[in-house]
C-alpha cells in the first residue's frame, strides 16, 4: 500500500506502543514548554493599522499610561430639576465626596468646573480616573460603584448612574464571564453523547473525543511557544477550541467508522485497519491540508486578532490531522475488537441496522436524485440561491452596546441615557498630538483652533478637552462626536475631523503628528482594513483549495465543482445570517433579535472557517465515490455507493458540528449568536442539501466528465495513489465503462 496515510497507518499499527508513546510525549512536551514560555497576547497598539495604530504607538513610545476614566451621570429623569437648582448641586457634591472617599479615584472634577452640563440643563457629568493600571481597573471599581449606588439612594428623585471602561468590564465579567467557559465545557459532553448514539459503544465513542481533547491540549501549548512570534488572544483560544473539537472528532470518526465497516464486511482487524489507513486516512490528509490552507487565509488580513485566530486554527487542524493518521491506528490496533466494549444495550448497532448497503433513508433519497438529476440540481440550487438572496443586501457594522446586549445589562441603559444627554460623550474621539515642543506658540494656537473648529464644523457639540503632557511633548484632545451611538452619524463626524478640521488647524504646523483614535475611529480603521483584505483572502483560499482538489483527485471537473458547491454553501449561510440578524426574520426562534447589521468581522471569518470545514465532507464523499469507480463500478453506481455508505458518518459528524456551533449561538452576545447560528446553519446545509442532493446530481449529469483532466495538465504530480488495493468488484450489467487514465 503506497501513500503517506497508508504508510503512516501501517507503521503505527506495527509499532503501536511507540506510536502511542510518541503522541503522549508530544502532548506533554507541548503543554510543558508552552506553559514555561507563557503566552504573549495581542497588544492593543498592534491590533490595527492606520491612525489607530499610530496613535497607540505615540502613547506607548511616550510612556504615557492613560488611566481608566469613569463618569457619573446625574440627571433629572422627570425634568423637574435643573443643574442650577440647590437639590441638584447637593447631589453633585455628595457624589464627588462619595467617589473621592473610596480612595480608588483621582482627579474628581465638578461639572460646574468642566462645563459638562447638558444643553437642556437637566443632566451633568462628574468625571474622574481610577488609580492603578487601567487593564485591571475592573477588579477595583466595585467600591466606587457602591459609593455611587449609595448616592442614588440618598437622592431618589434624581438618576445617578456610573459608566466607563472599568465599570463596563466589571458588569460584562459578572454577567458573561462564564459564558464562554460554559460553551467550551458543554462542547465535550455534547460531542460524546452524539458519538455514543452513533457507535453504541463507550470505547468507540471515547476515542474521537480523546483525540480531539489531546490535540487541543497540545495546540494550547504550541500557542504559548508561537505567541512569541505571533501574539495570541483569548478569542483565538476559543476559536481554536471550537475548530479543534469539530475537526478532531470528525477525522477520528471518519477513520473509525471505515475500520469498523471493513471488519463488519468480514475482514480481519489488520486488513480492516490497512483499508481504513489507505482510504479514510488519505481523505483526512487531503481535507486537513485544505482546511489549513483556508485558515491560513486569515494571515492575509493584516489584523492581529485575525492572524492569531488563523494561526491557532491552522495549528489545531494540523495536530488533529497528524494524530488521526498516526496514534489512532495504533490505538485501534491495540484495542482490536475491544473497541466495541461498553456497548449500550438499547442502542442498536447502526451498521447492522442499516444493512450492508448503508443508510436506507439516503438510499431512497439518492434513488430519486439519480433518477432525475437535472430536476434535482434545479430545485436544490434554486432553493439555496433563494436562501442566499438576502446576502446581496448585507450590511456590516460594529455592533453598539445596545445592539450587542439589548437591555439585559443596566449599563446599557446608562449608555443610552448619557448619549441622549451628551451625544458622543460615551464614544469620544481622541486626537493624539505629538510635536517637537508641545508648548510652542504655533502648536498651542493650532490646538485652540482645532478645539473651536471641531465645534463650529458640526463634528462635535463639545466640550472638547485638551490634556497636555509637557515632558513628553504630547497632547491628548478628547472630542465628543455628534451622532453618539449612531455609528453612521458618528462616522460622518469623524470624517469631518480627519478630512476638514485637522488639515486646517494642526495640519498647518510643521512636525506635528495628530492621528485620531477612539472607538469610532478604531471601528472605521478596522472596517477599512478588513474590506481591503477581502479580495486577497478570498483569492488565496479559493485558488489554493482549487489546486489541492486538482492534485488530490487529478480531475479538473471535481476541482471546479468542489469550489462552486462550497461557495454556494457559504452564500446560503450568509443569506440566513442576513435574514435572521439583519432583518429579524425568525430571530426569536434562536433567542436573538434583528439588529439591522452583521458584525463586521463575521463574513470573512465565516468564509474562511466554512470553506475549510466543508471540505471535510466533500473530500470524504468524493474519495469514496472515486474509490468505487476505480473498483469497476459505473459512475452513477459509484455515486450511489459513495454517498450512501458515507451518509452515516457524514450525518454523525455534521450533527456534532451543528451541536457544538449551536452552543455558541446560545451565548448572550449578539455577535456570538451570529457566529454560532451562521456556522451551524452552513454545516447543516452542507451535509444535507449539498452532499446529499446537489453533489450526486451534478456528478450524475457530468458522468465520465467528472474524471476529466486535460492533456496539458497531465504533468501534475499524482497524489491519488492511496486508494484501497482491494480486489475489483464484479462488473454489473451495463457497467462495462472504465475510468479513463
Amino acid at each position: 500500500m503506497r501513500g503517506l496515510a497508508a504508510r503512516a497507518g501501517g507503521w503505527s499499527a506495527r509499532h503501536r506502543w511507540a506510536a502511542v508513546g510518541i503522541w503522549v510525549l508530544f502532548v506533554v512536551l507541548a503543554m510543558g514548554l508552552g506553559s514555561a514560555a507563557g503566552r504573549v497576547d495581542v497588544d492593543k497598539s498592534d491590533q490595527l493599522k492606520g491612525e489607530t495604530h499610530t496613535a497607540a504607538k505615540i502613547i506607548d513610545d511616550a510612556g504615557i499610561k492613560e488611566p481608566a476614566s469613569e463618569t457619573v451621570l446625574i440627571q433629572s429623569g422627570d425634568g423637574s430639576l435643573r443643574a442650577s437648582d440647590a437639590a441638584f448641586r447637593a447631589a453633585v457634591t455628595d457624589v464627588m465626596k462619595a467617589v473621592d472617599g473610596t480612595r480608588e479615584a483621582t482627579g474628581v472634577t465638578s461639572p460646574y468646573t468642566t462645563g459638562t452640563i447638558s444643553k437642556d440643563g437637566h443632566s451633568a457629568l462628574v468625571q474622574f480616573d481610577l488609580r492603578g493600571d487601567a487593564e485591571t481597573a475592573g477588579d477595583r471599581v466595585q467600591p466606587v460603584l457602591d459609593a455611587v449606588a449609595g448616592a442614588q439612594k440618598a437622592h431618589g428623585t434624581l438618576r445617578i448612574e456610573e459608566i466607563g471602561g472599568a465599570s463596563m468590564d466589571k458588569q460584562y465579567s459578572d454577567a458573561f464571564g462564564n459564558d464562554f467557559q460554559r460553551a467550551e465545557y458543554s462542547a465535550v459532553p455534547v460531542a460524546f453523547g452524539i458519538l455514543l448514539i452513533a457507535f453504541g459503544a463507550l470505547v468507540a465513542a471515547l476515542l474521537p473525543v480523546g483525540l480531539a481533547i489531546t490535540a487541543i491540549m497540545a495546540t494550547m501549548g504550541l500557542m504559548g511557544l508561537v505567541s512569541h512570534l505571533q501574539p495570541m488572544s483569548d478569542t483565538a483560544n476559543s476559536v481554536m477550541l471550537l475548530v479543534g473539537m469539530a475537526v478532531g472528532v470528525d477525522y477520528c470518526l471518519f477513520y473509525l467508522r471505515r475500520e469498523r465497516e471493513e471488519r463488519e464486511a468480514g475482514r480481519d482487524a489488520d486488513a480492516a485497519l490497512r483499508v481504513a489507513a489507505a482510504t479514510s486516512g488519505r481523505a483526512i490528509i487531503v481535507s486537513g491540508v485544505t482546511v489549513c490552507v483556508a485558515m491560513a487565509g486569515m494571515l492575509f488580513t493584516g489584523l492581529a486578532e485575525f492572524e492569531a485566530m488563523g494561526l491557532a486554527s491552522l495549528m489545531v487542524v494540523a495536530v488533529a490531522m497528524v494524530g488521526s493518521v498516526t496514534v489512532l491506528p495504533a490505538l485501534l490496533s491495540l484495542l482490536g475488537h475491544r473497541v466495541e466494549k461498553g456497548r449500550i444495550p438499547f442502542l442498536r448497532r447502526r451498521g447492522r441496522a442499516q444493512g450492508p448497503s448503508g443508510s436506507r433513508f439516503w438510499t431512497a433519497v439518492l434513488r430519486g436524485v439519480l433518477a432525475r438529476p437535472l430536476v434535482s440540481v434545479v430545485v436544490a440550487a434554486g432553493a439555496l440561491l433563494a436562501v442566499a438572496a438576502p446576502a446581496l443586501g448585507m450590511k456590516t457594522s460594529q455592533l453598539t452596546l445596545d445592539q450587542e446586549f439589548g437591555n439585559s445589562l443596566p449599563i446599557v441603559q446608562t449608555y443610552d441615557h448619557v448619549n441622549q444627554a451628551f451625544p458622543g460623550g460615551s464614544e469620544p474621539a481622541e486626537v493624539v498630538v505629538r510635536a517637537k515642543d508641545i508648548n510652542a506658540p504655533e502648536v498651542r494656537q493650532a490646538l485652540t483652533d482645532f478645539k473651536e473648529r471641531a465645534i463650529s464644523s458640526g463634528a462635535s457639540r463639545g466640550p472638547v478637552d485638551i490634556k497636555l503632557h509637557d515632558a513628553q511633548n504630547v497632547a491628548l484632545v478628547t472630542v465628543p462626536l455628534v451622532g453618539g451611538s449612531d455609528l453612521d452619524k458618528a462616522g460622518e463626524s469623524l470624517r469631518k475631523l480627519r478630512d476638514e478640521v485637522r488639515p486646517a488647524t494642526l495640519g498647518r504646523v510643521d512636525g506635528v503628528q495628530a492621528p485620531i483614535t477612539g472607538n469610532v475611529a478604531g471601528n472605521q480603521d478596522f472596517n477599512d482594513q478588513l474590506l481591503g483584505s477581502v479580495v486577497p483572502v478570498f483569492a488565496f483560499v479559493v485558488v489554493f483549495a482549487f489546486l489541492l482538489m486538482l492534485l488530490s483527485f487529478r480531475s479538473l471537473t471535481v476541482a471546479i465543482t468542489s469550489i462552486l458547491l462550497n461557495l454556494l454553501s457559504v452564500g446560503a449561510a450568509y443569506g440566513i445570517l442576513v435574514a435572521v440578524f439583519q432583518h429579524g426574520w425568525g430571530a426569536s426562534l434562536v433567542g436573538a433579535q434583528g439588529v439591522g447589521a452583521i458584525v463586521t468581522w463575521l463574513p470573512l471569518f465565516l468564509f474562511v472557517i466554512l470553506f475549510g470545514l466543508s471540505m471535510d465532507y466533500h473530500v470524504f464523499v468524493v474519495s469514496r465515490i472515486r474509490e468505487a469507480r476505480l473498483r469497476g463500478r459505473s459512475t452513477r453506481d459509484a455515486i450511489q455507493h459513495g454517498v450512501v455508505t458515507t451518509a452515516g458518518v457524514v450525518t454523525s459528524a455534521a450533527v456534532i458540528m451543528v451541536a457544538v456551533f449551536a452552543i455558541f449561538g446560545t451565548l448572550s452576545m449578539q455577535s456570538m449568536k451570529q457566529m454560532g447560528v451562521g456556522l451551524a446553519a452552513a454545516v447543516l446545509i452542507d451535509a444535507t442539501v449539498i452532499r446529499g442532493v446537489l453533489l450526486p446530481a451534478v456528478m450524475a449529469l457530468l458522468g465520465e466528465r467528472n474524471w476529466y483532466l486535460p492533456s496539458w495538465l497531465r504533468w501534475l504530480p499524482d497524489l491519488t495513489h492511496d486508494e484501497s488495493p482491494e480486489p475489483v468488484a464484479p462488473t454489473r450489467h451495463g457497467e462495462h465503462d472504465r475510468l479513463p487514465v
